[in-house]
């Protein structure tokens, strides 16, 4: 090996254990912030009522905590997957490529003012209310 090529292979050597020595320095000083402000907090558990003058203790929830060894729940798929109060499951993202999405867009667009040209056309066919917005609202028929 050339001696130039180990001279760079040194200095990169040394940059990088400097480098780790640096961060090793790093998390040793955040091991000790950490310690410190741990034994802090116990401290002041230990002490229960100090700092809290004139404030009532509530009691808090009880915590819900599970079985170390409890059978997980089966999942289940996502067209039996739906929520409690009755709405509509979570739709799947569609993986599609670009040139699909905007042929469906356009298609859907075209689908929408069909509906809208529809309605607009003949207004109360789908109204139910209709019956007593043109005749006397105290008579329906």
């Amino acid at each position: 090996m050339k001696l130039k090529n180990l001279t760079k292979k040194i200095r990169r050597l040394e940059a990088r254990l400097k480098k780790d020595a640096k961060k090793l320095a790093k998390l040793k000083r955040k091991r000790g912030a950490a310690t410190a402000a741990r034994a802090a907090k116990t401290k002041s558990k230990s002490r229960p009522f100090a700092g809290k003058a004139g404030k009532t203790v509530r009691a808090s929830a009880p915590v819900k905590t599970t079985p170390r060894f409890a059978p997980k729940p089966r999942v289940q798929s996502a067209a039996a997957v739906q929520a409690p109060n009755g709405a509509k499951k979570v739709r799947k993202k569609l993986n599609l490529t670009p040139e699909r999405r905007a042929q469906l867009a356009a298609a859907m667009k075209a689908r929408w003012a069909a509906k809208r040209a529809a309605a607009a056309t003949n207004p109360q066919t789908n109204s139910a209310d209709a019956r007593f917005t043109q005749g006397d609202a105290s008579q329906p028929q």
